[in-house]
């Protein structure tokens, strides 16, 4: 079942033009929508499927954060990064928390980043929607995990609160951000990793790029966009920071879609361009980390 999005989630504006149209090439095959903004030039999947339906998207093992598979070379180069990446993020919320306070990661998938956060000292809590994901992080780290964003933590707070590659995917967008705001302790940090559609490796593919992962992603951030919805929400931006090995995993996922088959060459090449080109164009990398804090009480 799908629904139409009648009003700009971040400006409110009601007319929208065409923007692309994306296949889902992970489980369903069929093609969705995305619309941009006329005032403010945001762009999202419109019409969507409602969050009743959007469960069986994800039903696939090819989705890696929820099934932890290990099955193909795409699979394994992504665990292998993964490994690597997990320290980065614990160095990055160690840098801007160094008491180790309490940390709370939406749609923390199989759980990985919360066990290595917790190895490090750190009052650990998750959410996950994925009933097979959430099972697997509760095994992984021996905590309950809970289902649902909204309704969970009542009367607590974090120091940091992490979602990486998870806000493109809540329906309840500025509910969310809200919710962030009234969960964020005073001097915590909101660190938000999504996909930004401005970077080269996203115009290079233009409608097979990976990361719009159409239905999946229901929003696909710019720079701009994303700094003016947190805003709207008493948020101020702290600083960004890249995540250099999105490009290579991206385009790698983005060949395959585009001829069928993986092209690791042109892979590695426009990788490297997309950082390069992400370097001296205002950051505009493959995958961008936002740090946030609170501007008004």
């Amino acid at each position: 079942m799908l629904e139409y999005i009648k009003e700009c989630p971040v400006c409110k504006h009601t007319q929208t033009t065409d923007f692309l149209t994306c296949q889902d090439h992970t489980v369903s095959k069929a093609f969705f929508s995305i619309v941009a903004c006329q005032q403010c030039g945001f762009t999202f999947t419109n019409p969507r499927p409602t969050a009743d339906a959007i469960g069986k998207y994800y039903q696939s093992e090819a989705y890696i954060s929820h099934s932890n598979t290990s099955k193909g070379l795409i699979a394994k180069l992504y665990h292998t990064v993964r490994n690597i990446t997990l320290k980065g993020k614990v160095k990055l919320i160690e840098s801007l928390c160094p008491q180790k306070g309490k940390l709370l990661d939406i749609g923390c998938g199989t759980g990985m980043f919360i066990q290595a956060a917790q190895q490090h000292g750190w009052q650990v809590a998750g959410i996950e929607p994925s009933d097979d994901a959430r099972a697997l992080a509760e095994q992984i780290n021996q905590t309950k995990i809970e289902p649902a964003i909204l309704s969970a933590f009542p009367q607590q707070t974090f120091q940091i609160i992490t979602m990486w590659h998870v806000l493109e995917h809540v329906h309840l967008l500025n509910e969310t951000i809200d919710w962030l705001f009234e969960k964020l302790a005073p001097n915590g940090k909101v660190i938000i990793a999504v996909p930004n559609h401005e970077s080269f490796d996203a115009q290079t593919y233009q409608s097979h790029w990976a990361a719009y992962d159409v239905p999946r992603h229901l929003y696909h951030f710019s720079q701009k966009s994303i700094q003016q919805l947190f805003q709207q929400h008493g948020f101020g931006l702290v600083k960004t920071v890249p995540m250099k090995f999105d490009s290579f995993y991206v385009s790698m996922l983005s060949t395959k879609y585009k001829y069928g088959n993986t092209n690791y060459l042109e892979s590695l090449v426009k990788g490297l361009q997309s950082n390069l080109k992400g370097a001296a164009n205002q950051h505009n990398y493959s995958s961008i980390v936002y740090i946030f804090e609170k501007t008004s009480a």
